[in-house]
């Protein structure tokens, strides 16, 4: 077994409300797990308790590596083992971005040069020697991760990591996490940037309501929401036929039918469905296979977890 951060049955309740419920998952070193789920879903609030400044009500996070397995809170060189990136809202404003760091490297005790490599890394080496209060929200959020990365830790927890960024800063962002997993580490990744998501995570953990909704790799969320569509004249008879052979199918216009790829590979299902048409003496004029995207996946995943937005 790699290292990884394992996550077993966390439950956080708040009074009555249960936030997160009989939660777990892993993230393994040397991927990026996506960590999704709607507004008030529990993803800020389980990061808080993997990270021990939330007290869980019941369940365990254990980080794993060489040399040290425990909870976060009772690990000693934490530095090392984790860095995170929660919210962008906790500097001293009067500070200069490089003696923010200077402050928190002191605590760990890390050197002043990696401070300077930390700033490098996240392209704020000429504003570290201004004041924090003048950054912007998308600098805040570079300056967060330097300070993330300063004991080299080998797991990254990282809450909405894009927020505030502009299109630059978020591709930015998006090639410094894939080099980090590159680089061995494990990072969890929260966003509700589902596009972002698909170009950025390996793997995917789904939560509604605190509760887990599905843990798999991104290409088998992906999978299951594949379907070709046919342009036919006859796609009335057409559907009847394909249904009648076990496919399901959707009309979606007068012409128009897409059939789902669910557990047959697709080449398979667009032979069926030429081979059927053939033998019906249809003819197909539009044959294409078209894939639904992280968003289009994760609206069906969540379905009636969302919670009542007025918007």
């Amino acid at each position: 077994m790699g290292t990884m951060i394992i996550v077993e049955n966390l439950t956080k309740r708040y009074g009555k409300k249960t936030v997160v419920n009989d939660l777990s998952f892993t993230v393994p070193d040397g991927q990026v797990t996506g960590f999704l789920g709607p507004n008030g879903a529990g993803k800020s609030t389980t990061m808080r308790c993997m990270l021990g400044l939330d007290k869980p009500s019941a369940g365990k996070v254990t980080f794993s590596g060489k040399g040290y397995a425990g909870d976060f809170a009772g690990l000693d060189n934490k530095s090392s083992i984790a860095g995170a990136v929660l919210d962008a809202a906790w500097f001293t404003p009067a500070r200069s971005g490089r003696n923010h760091l200077r402050v928190i490297a002191k605590g760990a005790g890390i050197s002043d040069k990696r401070v300077d490599e930390c700033l490098d890394m996240v392209g704020l080496t000429s504003a570290g020697k201004k004041k924090v209060g003048g950054y912007s929200l998308g600098m805040k959020q570079r300056l967060g991760l330097a300070a993330a990365l300063l004991g080299n830790p080998q797991h990254l927890i990282l809450d909405e990591p894009v927020n505030g960024l502009d299109p630059e800063g978020v591709s930015w962002m998006r090639r410094t996490i894939r080099h980090l997993a590159d680089d061995g580490r494990g990072l969890l990744v929260s966003s509700h940037l589902l596009s972002e998501m698909q170009q950025t995570a390996d793997r995917l953990v789904l939560i509604g309501q605190g509760k887990l909704i599905g843990e798999q790799t991104l290409d088998e969320f992906l999978a299951g929401g594949a379907h070709v569509e046919v342009e036919c004249k006859e796609a009335v008879l057409l559907a009847d036929s394909l249904r009648s052979r076990g496919f399901q199918v959707d009309l979606d216009r007068e012409r128009t039918l897409r059939v789902g790829v669910n557990n047959i590979p697709e080449h398979e299902v667009r032979a069926a469905i030429a081979a059927t048409a053939l033998e019906e003496k249809f003819a197909v004029t539009k044959l294409a296979t078209t894939a639904d995207n992280l968003e289009q996946r994760f609206l069906a995943a969540t379905a009636g977890q969302q919670e009542y937005r007025s918007n």
